[in-house]
């Protein structure tokens, strides 16, 4: 049975309802409820992955809906908030049917219960093109405590999270690339392509410790770029201290070029922020109770734009700095 031969009410009640929480009414109405404490203010975000081009089609619907899930918590965290709830727009060809949508729900309903959070409702619409799924998500923060990417300073260090460049190894291998890596590699790196951290206990957490902070979705060098417009600073990143996990270190051992390219790869989902000299501390213990590694990479500075040096202090220029939507 392809997912066209249900009706719109009878996918929600089969596979949507059940995520439902309070506020969602048992997606009986057009609208949910939230409430908003006092103090308090709601965070709103909402990100779209496309078949085809944020994923592969053949991957699997529930790692499918727990990266839709994940790429718009990660945006909360990058502002520091705590998620609560989201929203749920599928558009979906007809070959799609009821066992891939029964595992897309599955997917969804393992990472609501991971994360504390509950589906309000949304639209399910058909498509004759590629399956788009767009996510809203919704997230709340003590007022005045939101992270933005204006804050940063000059003198403050760049710290990053995780390790970057898994995601494009982990994609290029979906796509056959690398056959000689090792078989836990290559489970570790399409794991971090297809299911990202989103880094919701450390994101809340950095709140009143970042001056600045985004995640790394477009690319480490695109993303803090953001910062430096916004903040209206430069920005100085050493390569040799840009993280990598095992996994990349070895790919970069047999390619020395992937480091620079690693820079500017996107789907890392990591979050990158700027923080005064006397957070490192603070920063450091948070790393430790978390389990979370968190690595300077580089500082604020006066003036514009964003420079990438080698160890010596020596200029690099990236061909690319990011991925590009247009």
């Amino acid at each position: 049975m392809a997912a066209g031969d249900l009706g719109e009410f009878e996918r929600i009640r089969r596979f949507f309802a059940p995520l439902a929480g309070p506020g969602g009414l048992g997606l009986l109405d057009d609208a949910a409820l939230v409430d908003c404490g006092p103090g308090r203010r709601l965070v709103v975000t909402a990100d779209a992955i496309v078949a085809g081009v944020h994923y592969l089609p053949e991957d699997p619907p529930e790692l499918v809906a727990r990266k839709l899930l994940r790429v718009n918590l990660s945006d909360l965290a990058a502002m520091g908030a705590r998620p609560l709830h989201y929203l749920l727009t599928t558009a979906l060809p007809a070959v799609l049917g009821p066992e891939w949508l029964a595992r897309f729900a599955a997917g969804l309903a393992e990472d609501q219960r991971r994360h504390g959070i509950d589906l309000l409702g949304g639209d399910s619409v058909a498509t004759n093109g590629p399956a788009v799924l767009s996510l809203t998500a919704i997230g709340e923060i003590a007022a005045g405590q939101e992270i933005r990417r204006s804050g940063a300073k000059p003198g403050d260090l760049v710290w990053v999270s995780g390790t970057i460049g898994d995601a494009l190894l982990g994609l290029n291998l979906l796509r056959g690339d690398y056959p000689d890596v090792s078989r836990q590699h290559r489970e570790y790196l399409i794991n971090r392509f297809r299911v990202p951290d989103a880094r919701t206990e450390l994101g809340p957490r950095l709140a009143g410790v970042a001056h600045a902070m985004i995640d790394v979705s477009d690319g480490l060098l695109a993303d803090l770029g953001h910062i430096c417009e916004a903040s209206h600073v430069a920005a100085v990143i050493e390569l040799e201290s840009v993280p990598l996990s095992p996994a990349a270190r070895a790919a970069v051992a047999n390619d020395p070029r992937l480091r620079l390219r690693f820079a500017a790869a996107g789907d890392d989902y990591e979050l990158l922020f700027a923080a005064p000299t006397d957070a490192a501390e603070a920063i450091a213990i948070l790393s430790s109770r978390l389990g979370v590694r968190i690595t300077q990479i580089g500082r604020v500075e006066t003036g514009t734009g964003l420079r990438l040096v080698d160890a010596g202090g020596q200029p690099i220029a990236p061909e690319v700095t990011g991925y590009r939507h247009f």
